[in-house]
């Protein structure tokens, strides 16, 4: 029995934190996402290949919004890249780019709020790119960070439609 309750304590300690409830898309400020270019395939490995975020679409020039309330952890570039980072209460970290950053490393930043504007897409990429990391390196979809879309289906036999 302590074996057990051992290895179920093991598997609870490497849960992520609980998903905050406030979070809105960093292209459009909204709690729904809008366009998706490019979606999350989180690999099952961290050395695996994948997508660690997703692709919004979002023109260059446009305003990128933070997704939270939060402090910024990074703003500079990665390997070349404008990249805006942003640290949650929640201990969920969210990533921007590509972005000129209109903030600096340790202001705070409330949900909504304009971080910057997104820069030239690099080479096989479009749009603005949106990670979340919990903990030090869980990878999570930032669409589950928002709220779920509201989907209204029509009846079949509303006027002017024919069933097959």
């Amino acid at each position: 029995m302590k074996r057990l309750l051992a290895v179920v304590l093991a598997c609870v300690s490497t849960l992520p934190p609980p998903l905050a409830l406030a979070y809105v898309s960093p292209a459009t400020g909204a709690a729904s996402v809008g366009r998706v270019l490019v979606p999350a395939a989180i690999p099952e490995r961290n050395w695996q290949p994948g997508h660690r975020g997703v692709d919004l679409a979002l023109a260059t020039g446009s305003e990128v919004r933070a997704a939270s309330t939060g402090h910024v952890a990074f703003a500079g570039n990665v390997a070349g890249t404008p990249s805006v980072s942003v640290e949650h209460p929640d201990g969920i970290r969210t990533t921007y780019t590509p972005v000129f950053a209109r903030v600096r490393e340790g202001d705070e930043v409330t949900e909504g709020q304009v971080i910057g504007t997104l820069a030239p897409p690099g080479p096989g990429h479009a749009g603005l790119h949106w990670g979340a990391l919990s903990g030090r390196d869980v990878y999570l979809n930032p669409l589950t960070l928002l709220d779920a879309p509201v989907i209204r289906l029509k009846p079949v036999d509303a006027p002017g439609r024919t069933r097959p």
